[in-house]
């Protein structure tokens, strides 16, 4: 990292439930990090219309949030995928932005939202 720059830090935001869209025709790369058990978990929260049974779409949050499944921890989840630190703040980043834009488009309101908190908690390198 260049000196000046700042290290970007992930951070969940509230209202925005990008991640809650479960539809395994989208989630492939998720569904193959999962072990089978945490698979037939995973498909057993995906409702008919492919978000989370657990997530209120209105009030967009999570009904289980305490008692969530560890695949839908983010630090879990990039555990998964064997990446820590910096890479793991680096994939965190890079797979909401991804999941905002599919979901609420790349100039929304959430996305601006996750975008201002990642880089509020931005830390000098």
């Amino acid at each position: 990292m260049e000196p000046g720059q700042h290290q970007q830090r992930w951070q969940c935001i509230t209202g925005c439930g990008a991640c809650c869209r479960l539809d395994p025709e989208l989630r492939q790369e998720a569904l193959a990090a999962l072990d089978p058990a945490q698979r037939e978990l995973y498909l057993s929260m995906v409702g008919a219309d492919g978000w989370c049974r657990h997530f209120d779409t209105g009030r967009r949050r999570c009904r289980v949030y305490d008692g969530r499944p560890d695949f839908c921890r983010v630090s879990s989840l990039m555990e998964l995928f064997g990446a820590e630190g910096r890479d793991a703040d680096e994939l965190a980043i890079s797979c909401c932005l991804q999941q905002i834009r599919s979901e609420s488009g790349g100039r929304g309101r959430v996305m601006k939202r996750f975008k201002r908190a990642i880089r509020l908690r931005s830390r000098p390198g």
